[in-house]
Order: structure tokens, then C-alpha cells, then sequence
């Protein structure tokens, strides 16, 4: 045993968490690096690996959360249709209580006091991490450099990295940088800073990595068919070619394919940050765009009209939770309970078609339907007495009426 304070370091092999992961140990810690394998875009961990190891990391975690990031975190997002200020389906949002509680469960194993990050002092994700971190594990210490006055004042930008990184034999990516910053997991690729950062300036072509260009993309749709149950995604199938998902990780990824190929998914929104400012992100999020799309019809057809009403003011309380870093909080879980018992009986089978940047849908079905074709039909008088409307009209009209008498009154006619 070496006697020093030991850290877990959330790493990425990058210029930045390669720079903390020296200072570190320039500090006193013995360092142990954690990555979380969430379905990154061309990530190589044993590459990083070898390099943490030569930087003197005592010891290297990579974990593939990608089937819990999907069944525990992704899936409940669907159930809540969960969007947050309307758009963002919150890919970063939900990634990180996944990857900070890995991180955590390590810590505790390894006996660690502390826990770091390379999350920056003006983003969300700080705040995602470190209070699933706490709520996890109450008594850690959080080290986050890019709020220490002696990091931020050393390293006030990439070129002071650089010339760190060069003093200390840190290998650098001989790639040019990317004129913005990027986010990636197998449910979204994330866009910011740089070039991005003014809201006038129009995304380059060639920066998207899911999906493809809807102008591109093929002639002909693809019709998927996708069944849930207790409003999870449980199957779909490609009604074109047979191809048929059941797994959860399996069917996510195939619908991000799906989606990909035709351009599906891509937004481009300023958002609130929880921290208070605004803040300008492109997001290409496929999979979850149909999921999204296919949930919401099932939903209707199998869901109280008043059941619905109140689960969405839950979903919109449940995405600013995720969004705004409070996964792991008592609040958190009751919203997700709430929701998944909402759930229960939204089965059935949606039929959708995915072509040039859309998802429409062409059918649905369930053994739970609401729908009532009988009750509902012109053709058909069913059980239902047209003039029961006169009564249901003129009640709701007493409101209407008293309103234009006080209008009346008001206005001296």
C-alpha cells in the first residue's frame, strides 16, 4: 500500500481527463481510471487503457453498461415519453447517473475517498455527476479540477494543455481538433462549443455521425412493426425483410440503424442549462425519435383520457428531474414508479414507417384498446344516445354564458 489518498477518475483518453490524470497524481493520489463503455462512436478502451496505465493510473476499469444503460435508464424514458422544454430526448441526461453510479460501486470496492471528473464548471454534467456520486455515496469527496482555481488558472485553454501534456510525455492524438465539442453514447451523439456556440451559424454537412443526410437518405421506407408491453418495446420487426429484435440492447441498436439510414432524429435547439444560462446543442438521437413516436400511439389508444392527463405532468416532471441531474433522488424514483404503473395494459403492436427524416405511423393495434369502432363510428349509432349530448353541451355552456354576462356588464350594455 502506497499510504496516498485514492481517487477514481472518470477518464476518456482525451487531451483533458489524460491532463487531470497526471495532475493527480502531481497532488498526491493514486489514481484508478474508470470508463464506461455506453455505446461510444469509435471508441478504442483498450488503446486508452494502455495509455492510463503508462500514465500512471494504478489501476484501469472499462465496464460495458450498455444493456443496463438501455433496460434500467433508456427504457424508463420511453414509458415517460420523456422530452425535455419539448425537444431534447435526453441522451447525456440519462447516460451519466448510469456511468456515476459504476463509478461509484468502484470507489467503494477499491476503498477510494474520492472520486474526479473533467466536466466543465458552466455545463450540466458536473451537476449530474456529482449529485449521483453524493446521493449514492454520501461521505465521497468530489475533485473537479475545471472548478479549482489552480487548474483553471494554469490550463486557461487547449494550447496550455497541450504544452502540459508535451512536458509530461502524455501522448496527443495527432487529429485535428474538432471546431466543436461532442458527446456520444449508443443513444445520442451530442454537439456543442466552438463554432456552435453562435446560434446564427448553420451546422457543417459532414458533422453528423448517426444519421444520414435526410436528402440522401433512400427512396424507399422502411416499415417497422414494434410491440410493447407495459409500454416497454419488447419487439420489432422489419416488415420488409423479416428481421426481428427481442433483446433490449439488440432491438435499441437496430432502430438506431434503422432510424440512421434515414436521416431520423437530428434537432437543433437552444436549451436552459440547470446551472442558468442558455446554451446552443445539435442532437442526432434515432432510435429513441421512433420509439418516441411509437410509444406516444400506443399510449393513446390503450390510456385513460385522465390517467394520461396526470402522467403527463408527471413526464414533464421526470424529464427536468433527469435533466437537471437528480436520477438518484427520492423524488426521481417515486416520478418513475408513478409512471411505470401508468404503464400497466399499454400493450400492442405499432406499425410505422421511417423515410426521409420521419417516422409516420400507419397502424396500431392491442388486446387493451380504448378504441371502441362501434361507439365511435358515423355509420353506427352503437351504445350511445345522441341526445345525451344536448344535456353534456348546455352544462358546459353555463360557464360560457356567465362569462359573456359579466362581459356584458363590464363593457355597460
Amino acid at each position: 500500500m502506497s499510504g496516498k489518498e485514492t481517487v477514481v477518475l472518470a477518464y476518456s483518453g482525451g487531451l483533458d481527463t489524460s491532463c487531470i490524470l497526471v495532475w493527480l497524481q502531481e497532488k498526491g493520489y493514486d489514481v484508478i481510471c474508470f470508463m464506461a463503455d455506453v455505446g461510444q462512436v469509435g471508441e478504442d478502451f483498450e488503446a486508452a487503457r494502455e495509455k492510463a496505465l503508462k500514465l500512471g493510473a494504478k489501476k484501469v476499469f472499462i465496464n460495458d453498461l450498455r444493456k443496463e444503460f438501455v433496460e434500467d435508464f433508456i427504457w424508463p424514458g420511453v414509458q415517460a415519453n420523456a422530452l425535455y422544454e419539448d425537444r431534447y430526448q435526453l441522451g447525456t441526461s440519462f447516460a451519466r447517473p448510469v456511468i456515476a453510479k459504476e463509478q461509484v460501486k468502484i470507489a467503494m470496492a477499491e476503498g477510494a475517498q474520492y472520486i474526479s471528473h473533467g466536466a466543465t464548471g458552466k455545463g450540466n454534467d458536473q451537476i449530474r455527476f456529482e449529485l449521483s456520486c453524493y446521493a449514492l455515496y454520501p461521505k465521497v469527496k468530489v475533485i473537479a479540477p475545471w472548478r479549482i482555481p489552480e487548474f483553471f488558472e494554469r490550463f486557461k485553454g487547449r494550447t496550455d494543455l497541450m504544452e502540459y501534456a508535451k512536458e509530461h510525455n502524455i501522448p496527443v492524438s495527432a487529429t485535428p481538433k474538432s471546431p466543436w465539442s461532442m458527446d456520444a453514447n449508443l443513444m445520442h451523439v451530442s454537439f456543442e462549443a466552438g463554432i456552435l456556440e453562435d446560434p446564427k451559424a448553420e451546422a457543417s454537412a459532414d458533422m453528423y455521425m448517426m444519421t444520414k443526410d435526410p436528402m440522401t437518405s433512400p427512396d424507399k421506407p422502411d416499415i417497422l412493426e414494434i410491440e410493447f408491453k407495459s409500454g416497454l418495446p419488447i419487439r420489432v420487426k422489419n416488415v420488409g425483410d423479416g428481421t426481428e429484435k427481442t433483446e433490449a440492447l439488440d432491438l435499441y441498436l437496430y432502430c438506431n440503424d434503422i432510424a440512421g439510414k434515414h436521416g431520423v432524429g437530428r434537432i437543433d435547439i437552444v436549451e436552459n442549462r440547470f446551472i442558468g444560462m442558455k446554451s446552443r446543442g445539435i442532437y442526432e438521437t434515432p432510435a429513441a425519435t421512433i420509439l418516441l413516436q411509437a410509444h406516444l400511439d400506443i399510449e393513446n389508444l390503450t390510456m385513460d383520457k385522465e390517467v394520461r392527463r396526470l402522467k403527463q405532468e408527471l413526464s414533464l416532471r421526470f424529464s427536468e428531474q433527469v435533466y437537471n441531474g437528480f436520477w438518484h433522488s427520492p423524488e426521481c424514483v417515486f416520478t418513475r414508479h408513478c409512471i411505470a404503473k401508468s404503464q400497466e395494459g399499454v400493450d400492442g403492436i405499432v406499425k410505422v414507417s421511417v423515410f426521409k427524416g420521419h417516422v409516420y405511423i400507419l397502424a396500431r393495434d392491442s388486446p387493451f384498446s380504448l378504441y371502441n369502432q362501434e361507439l365511435v363510428s358515423m355509420d353506427v349509432q352503437g351504445d350511445y344516445d345522441p341526445t345525451d349530448a344536448n344535456g353534456f353541451i348546455r352544462i358546459n355552456a353555463v360557464r360560457l354564458r356567465e362569462h359573456a354576462r359579466l362581459r356584458a356588464l363590464k363593457d355597460g350594455k
